[in-house]
């Protein structure tokens, strides 16, 4: 197995990659990895964090509304830090992080709020020898208690906010991740590879990281844009589906692939 780039948990069963240092694309033709969001694509954290944010700031003297917590969904947590200290909270942005990463860690320890389908999807990815590593902007202690929720091998790699410098919608994460895909499997393209998200900041960084961009919007509406396909739910979906959306299916990034009641931008 090729060596991995730095900034990066590496999780992978040893028997999920090929010999040849290919993964399997089972029934999924060209789809050979799937790079996910966390926080409101595989699982419906975006209340635990609110909820956390605003005790956080009426602990010190503050207020903080749905629409101030709708304004940090997807974004960095040094950026989310920052807004949080101009609502009040006279913390230093370490102290403000770790305390809301602990706060978000605890209730998902309690219950963990799975979204519609993305623990089918990753099921059946995994069944198909298909790769896939988690790009989240929580850090590595909150993703790896998602991830540790899921069969063993379910992520090849975790890239958290902790371990890259700038966050999304910066490409630097997505562009990480590939990267991590790409050293086990020599040879692999963009082309290749879905990207999954529910926030603007995430799509931000997927698109400019050069990769299909799938959009499960859940907590914020996105913006319209074509450059990206929409889909209400992973409920139901498959990973022949996902193939249908890379550029080699014949569908482009944001074509309509379907018409069961997706909506694409």
């Amino acid at each position: 197995m090729a060596p991995h780039p730095p900034g990066s948990m590496h999780l992978l069963a040893p028997d999920a990659i090929d010999d040849d240092g290919a993964a399997g694309a089972g029934n999924s033709g060209g789809l050979r990895g799937v790079l996910w969001d966390m926080d409101g694509t595989i699982v419906d954290t975006e209340p635990y964090w609110i909820r956390a944010e605003k005790d956080l700031v009426e602990a010190h003297g503050g207020t903080w509304t749905d629409e101030q917590a709708t304004t940090l969904v997807g974004q960095a947590l040094e950026f989310s830090a920052g807004q949080l200290q101009q609502a009040g909270v006279d913390l230093g942005t370490r102290d403000i992080i770790d305390h809301l990463i602990g706060r978000v860690a605890a209730d998902v320890a309690r219950a963990v709020p799975w979204r519609p389908g993305a623990r089918e999807m990753l099921a059946a990815l995994h069944a198909e020898g298909i790769p896939c590593a988690m790009v989240t902007m929580s850090e590595t202690l909150l993703a790896g208690a998602v991830a540790a929720h899921l069969p063993e091998g379910t992520f090849s790699h975790l890239v958290t906010g902790d371990r890259v410098s700038a966050g999304k919608p910066d490409p630097e994460a997505y562009q990480l991740g590939f990267d991590l895909l790409a050293a086990d499997q020599p040879g692999l393209g963009k082309d290749a590879v879905v990207a999954i998200e529910d926030s603007l900041p995430g799509v931000t960084s997927a698109l400019a990281a050069g990769l299909t961009t799938l959009a499960v919007p859940h907590f914020v509406p996105l913006p319209p844009d074509a450059r990206r396909t929409d889909w209400d739910t992973l409920a139901g979906r498959t990973p022949a589906d996902l193939a249908a959306l890379l550029p080699a299916a014949g569908s482009g990034v944001g074509d309509d692939a379907f018409d069961d009641g997706e909506n694409v931008a």
